[in-house]
Parts: C-alpha cells; sequence; structure tokens
C-alpha cells in the first residue's frame, strides 16, 4: 500500500505523516510499514542540531499510525471518516537512536482488537536491529465527534 492510499485511510498528513508505505498486512492479527526518515525531516532542525536523532515519541507515534491502519481497515470502519487515538502506552523502550537516511520498519501484532479499541505489539527495526518497542493501546474515533 503507497502513502497515496495510507492518506485515505488515516488522516494524517505533513509533517505528522510518519509512515509511507505498508509492506504486509494480515488483516486482524499483524501489519508492517516503512518511514522513510529523511534528514528534511522538520523535527531534525532542533533534535538535535549537529546531532540530528529521531526523537523517540514520534518512532512510537509512526508504529500507532500503522497500527491505525491495521485496526480501521480489520474492523471495516468507514475510511476516511475515523481517526485512531492513543489510549495508553506501556513498556515503551528505545534501544538505538535513528538517524537521517535509515528506513524505519514497524511491525505491529494485535493482541486484543474489539469494536472500537485495540492493543497490539509494536516493534521498530532499522537494518534489522530493534530500535523501538512498546504495548500501545487505541481507540477509533469518529473525526467528528474530536472537534471541540
Amino acid at each position: 500500500m503507497d502513502v497515496l492510499e495510507i492518506m485515505k485511510i488515516i488522516p494524517h498528513r505533513y509533517p505528522l505523516l510518519l509512515v509511507d508505505k505498508i509492506l504486509e498486512m494480515e488483516l486482524g492479527k499483524r501489519i508492517v510499514g516503512l518511514k522513510n526518515v529523511s534528514v528534511n525531516e522538520p523535527f531534525f532542525q532542533g533534535h538535535f542540531p549537529g546531532y540530528p536523532l529521531m526523537p523517540g515519541v514520534l518512532m512510537l507515534e509512526a508504529m500507532a499510525q500503522v497500527g491505525g491502519i491495521l485496526m480501521i481497515k480489520s474492523l471495516g470502519l468507514e475510511i476516511g471518516k475515523y481517526a485512531v487515538v492513543f489510549a495508553g502506552i506501556d513498556e515503551a523502550r528505545f534501544k538505538r537512536p535513528v538517524y537521517p537516511g535509515d528506513q524505519l520498519i514497524m511491525e505491529l501484532e494485535t493482541i486484543s482488537l474489539k469494536k472500537t479499541i485495540s492493543k497490539m505489539k509494536g516493534t521498530a527495526t532499522v537494518n534489522n536491529q530493534v530500535v523501538a518497542e512498546a504495548i500501545l493501546m487505541a481507540a477509533a474515533r469518529e473525526l467528528e465527534s474530536i472537534k471541540k
């Protein structure tokens, strides 16, 4: 699945769209996504000047976006009508830095998936080495319901 298809499913846009491609997907079970980490990412201007590192929280967000795609597709939610929002993060660990030029591969496996709530185990790797992992909980919400 390419980025144009991804943008039909989740509402994220630049500079916070953090998934470029879906490589594999088994509905209700697992998904694998890819983020090409570019030196042009806006967060590198301040994190850290001269020593660019991808912030750990953005690795978690990237994993969550990939998981959100799996959740929306698996539950058969109406495309373009829902956003998946964080409900919790457990056991987050950051193992290695992620630099400009890296390809961040994110694999999420479903632990539970009910109505509009999910729990997934996420692992992010670069060059087959784990860089981050976490248990992510999320809730699907109609876009109209999250407006103030």
